[in-house]
């Protein structure tokens, strides 16, 4: 300051010139605040602050660490800049579960450009962020939130060498700080001391340690070399020679900290003897040098000779490591620091003949990592047909843990070159067993293996025994692979061990002719394995096949038979989907959170409609065009929603999306179907008499908890009172969807579950005859209990005679049978009066004789004689005729006149 001009640092002292760096975080540095605060927005929650009071980025030495709950934790600084300047930093984000941004305000408290502030997690290791400052007065902001509503506890956010330029030019050198130097003068910063020396502050080189003691790169001091054990050596196999022959070797751990001189220290043991070499993995061959060489295209090996694929056949490419006497080369293995997350120059996993298995780290906290990278994939054509089941290829390897302490060992699959994710954690000791990961992407895919034997941040060796072991690892469908057996090609294949010409989708391949036929009516292909007709599996009930056979789905119609009728329903209605948030839940510091479901029925040609997000690290991507997000598409999937409200974001926060129904099983009313049960107790009872229509689903994913995949199961009601679309509702018993975590159950309410309306459902209603119209009318059966099919049929009009007319009939009637009866009285009487008459006759004719009057010579007609006199009465005249011959024939003295001859034929007598 005194000549006003720039002098160079002397050894041992750094400067920026215009620029300040913090590099030591032994403690917060003057001018840095750490400030917490509960995420929750709304006075309601201003209770549940103090539980954040600790939730700080705290300083380990080297960085500073974020929180890992879920309050926000925030790290500020502010500083004036003179002259345009940057801020750039390194940091280490490995956990997608936590929002970190990074923005600066300025004198106006406008936060920078928004594309900026959200951090993307980091590939390996530390990475190097740079923002441009203005001039002015700038607050930096290093903001975090973790969203692990579940158990996990996320990895903190570590920050390290935050450097600053544009403020005002210094006046003065820092020293180096200890397990630094600079040994020239006008250094900028200061180096790293090399492993196995050490510096004090302000050094311009570093000092070798004593050789009884060691040190770690950037150290400030040495530590005392403890007696080696068997804990610091681990053995390996040596590469097979020209005889075919690998030894067991023993190697140190790297780096060597153990001294073999101290009094009860062990000796690296002797070398094995030699033995023969493990065979080649199958798809490979033996060379006249011992060393193993993929067979060519067209050809397949177990493990010893190539032999090419028999006409009509392909090699079923991928790769099959089984034998490890190498590690293949397109897998690595290296070591990921559990102290400072740096990569390190060492061998993480080591070969053993039969496995693979993890050596001993620097530290028992180091990950031991081992990668296979894949460079894409070659799945069958009529696999590439089906856009629905998206398996490309598939993934299956065998592991072991053995561990005396809180090991890990992480599955993670990185997609491009894009961040790993984790697949799968199995925690503790593990017997062997067997993982299967589905690969639903043609991309360059690699597969991490990471092991971790301990999280706690001891630099030792206490755990080296602790290993995870690999026995095989399976890759299908791989572009150029390799072959252990060849598949039979459809009859129409071209030369031997080119490509094969693959069936049509939906038909599977005659083993023994090798002709292609199309799976039965409501059959789905196994499209990784069409042989014969059993590749071809029936649907569940009420489903049917999609047109290439890749799958069963319900197209939203379901007929039920009872012993009276049919019950025919169309739930089209409810094919659109639909979502449904359960009651919000908190975690232990008050952040509340909701388990957000989205579904779809049926129809849509069986495509999976659902869509559940995890869009933590990508909050800043607006609507619709979420590419970079995590994103799972399915029948039913379930999501966590951190409402917008909460998290102060435009959009809400969705994390951790999950799988609930991959797959229709069927649709049934009864409660169990393919060892999926929907209990009826877990919602209030039907009460219409009409059952459930239930849905069956399960997903492809398995798990630790769910070694069957999850499984879910949808009620479907009729509920006339519930337009459409209804009402979803969760178990009461279980808020979340599902009582133990993979199977889940929803209830679906609607008037569109209700049976179609039929003939069976209405019924008629005759009004009286008005003015010669009578109307019939139609109404609904009450309650009704059915929506949609056919209508009510309308109104029917006839013609009907009224009272009036009827009554004039009836009396008409009734005067013609009075009239007709008193005839018939009449006559009935006089056939009476005759018959009185006759009876008279023969008395007096018997009286006559008695007093000799002159008789007859016969009243009777003598054998031979005709009747030649009839009387009137048995003349055939009328009913009137009758009555005239009767009233007009009657003497005064009113005996009727009848003419009679004479026996002598003399001429009539009147009587």
């Amino acid at each position: 300051m005194k000549d006003q001009s720039c002098k160079p640092c002397a050894e041992g002292r750094y400067s920026l010139g215009t620029g300040i760096r913090f590099d030591e975080w032994d403690e917060l540095p003057h001018g840095f605040a750490s400030l917490s605060a509960n995420m929750e927005l709304d006075d309601s929650a201003a209770e549940s602050t103090g539980n954040c009071t600790s939730s700080k980025w705290v300083p380990q030495g080297d960085y500073i660490a974020s929180n890992t709950d879920e309050c926000t934790a925030t790290l500020m600084y502010a500083v004036n800049l003179k002259q345009s300047g940057t801020v750039n930093f390194e940091y280490y984000y490995p956990d997608s579960s936590i929002i970190f941004e990074f923005f600066v305000q300025n004198d106006q408290c406008q936060p920078n450009a928004d594309d900026s502030r959200w951090m993307k997690t980091t590939e390996k290791g530390w990475e190097f962020h740079s923002v441009e400052l203005n001039r002015g007065n700038n607050v930096l902001y290093w903001r975090t939130t973790a969203f692990s509503v579940w158990s996990k506890v996320s990895k903190p956010v570590l920050v390290r060498n935050i450097a600053i330029t544009g403020v005002a030019y210094t006046s003065e050198c820092f020293p180096c700080k200890p397990g630094t130097y600079a040994s020239k003068k006008g250094s900028s910063f200061c180096k790293l001391c090399p492993a196995n020396s050490y510096s004090n502050k302000g050094e311009t080189s570093c000092h070798q340690c004593d050789p009884d003691k060691y040190s770690e790169k950037g150290s400030s001091s040495c530590n005392v070399r403890p007696a080696c054990t068997d804990k610091d050596y681990f053995y390996t196999h040596t590469a097979c020679d020209a005889d075919g022959e690998t030894q067991l070797m023993y190697k140190w751990a790297k780096p060597k900290i153990c001294s073999e001189d101290l009094e009860g220290a062990v000796k690296l043991p002797a070398s094995g003897e030699k033995t023969s070499c493990p065979p080649c993995n199958p798809g490979f061959f033996k060379t006249s040098n011992s060393t193993c060489q993929p067979c060519p295209y067209g050809s397949y090996s177990n493990g010893s000779d190539c032999t090419h694929c028999p006409a009509g056949t392909e090699p079923a490419v991928g790769f099959e490591y089984k034998w490890w006497n190498t590690l293949p080369t397109n897998m690595e293995t290296t070591v990921l620091s559990g102290i400072n997350f740096e990569y390190k120059g060492m061998t993480g996993w080591e070969v053993a003949g039969d496995h693979i298995y993890t050596a001993a780290g620097a530290s028992d906290n180091d990950f031991m990592i081992v990668t296979l990278v894949v460079p894409g994939f070659r799945p069958p054509q009529s696999v590439m047909a089906d856009t629905e089941n998206k398996e490309v290829a598939r993934i299956t390897f065998v592991f072991e843990t053995v561990c005396s302490v809180n090991c890990e060992l992480y599955f993670m699959v990185g997609v491009n070159s894009r961040t790993n994710t984790p697949v799968e954690t199995w925690k503790g000791s593990k017997g062997k067993q067997s993982y299967t990961y589905i690969i639903e992407e043609n991309t360059t895919t690699s597969f991490t293996w990471a092991f971790q034997r301990t999280t706690f941040h001891e630099a030792s060796r206490k755990y080296t025994n602790d290993v995870a072991k690999i026995y095989s690892i399976n890759v299908t469908n791989v572009m150029n692979g390799v072959a252990s057996y060849c598949r039979p090609c459809a009859l129409e294949a071209s030369d031997v061990g080119s490509s094969c010409t693959s069936c049509p989708a939906g038909y599977y391949i005659d083993r023994d002719s090798g002709t292609c036929h199309s799976c039965p009516p409501n059959t789905i292909l196994k499209a990784h394995q069409p042989y014969g007709v059993q590749a071809c599996v029936p649907c569940g009930p009420g489903t049917k096949n999609n047109k290439i056979h890749s799958l069963c789905y319900n197209d939203c119609i379901f007929s039920r038979n009872t012993p009276t009728r049919t019950f025919n329903y169309n739930f089209s209605a409810l094919a659109n989907t639909v979502t449904l948030a359960g009651g919000p839940s908190f975690t232990s510091k008050g952040l509340k959170y909701f388990h957000h479901f989205t579904l779809s029925l049926c129809g849509n040609q069986g495509r999976k409609m659902s869509v559940c997000t995890d869009n933590v690290t990508d909050l800043r991507i607006p609507e619709g065009e979420s590419g970079f997000s995590k994103s799972i598409t399915a029948y039913v999937c379930q999501a966590v929603i951190i409402p917008p409200e909460v998290t102060g974001y435009k959009a809400g926060v969705s994390s951790q999306p999950v799988s609930l129904a991959d797959r229709l099983i069927g649709v049934t009313t009864d409660m169990t179907l393919d060892g999926i049960t929907s209990p009826a107790e877990l919602f209030h009872p039907e009460s219409l008499g009409i059952p459930d229509v239930i849905f069956f689903y399960r997903s492809n994913d398995v798990t630790q908890s769910c070694t069957s995949g999850r499984s879910t199961t949808i009620r479907v009601r009729c509920s006339p009172q519930k337009t459409v679309p209804g009402s979803l509702s969760l178990p009461g018993t279980c808020s979340d969807g599902t009582c133990d975590g993979c199977n889940f159950h929803f209830l679906w309410e609607s008037a569109a579950a209700c049976p179609l309306c039929s003939v069976a459902d209405y019924h008629a209603i005759v009004s009286s005859c008005v003015a010669g119209i009578q109307k019939t009318t139609y109404v609904w059966r009450e309650p009704k209990l059915c929506s949609g099919g056919i209508s009510l049929p309308e109104q029917r009009v006839t013609i009907c005679k009224t009272i009036d007319f009827w009554l004039k009939v009836g009396i008409s009637a009734g005067t013609c049978t009075a009239i007709l009866l008193t005839v018939l009285t009449c006559y009935f009487w006089k056939k009476n009066q005759k018959l009185e008459y006759k009876y008279s006759k023969l008395v007096m004719n018997a009286t006559l004789k008695d007093c000799d009057l002159p008789a007859a010579d016969s009243c009777a007609i003598m054998e031979g004689e005709d009747v030649e006199d009839d009387l009137i009465f048995t003349s055939k005249k009328s009913l009137f005729g009758k009555i005239k011959s009767f009233t007009s024939k009657r003497t005064p003295d009113g005996f009727d006149s009848v003419p009679l001859k004479t026996s002598s034929g003399g001429p009539d007598m009147d009587l």
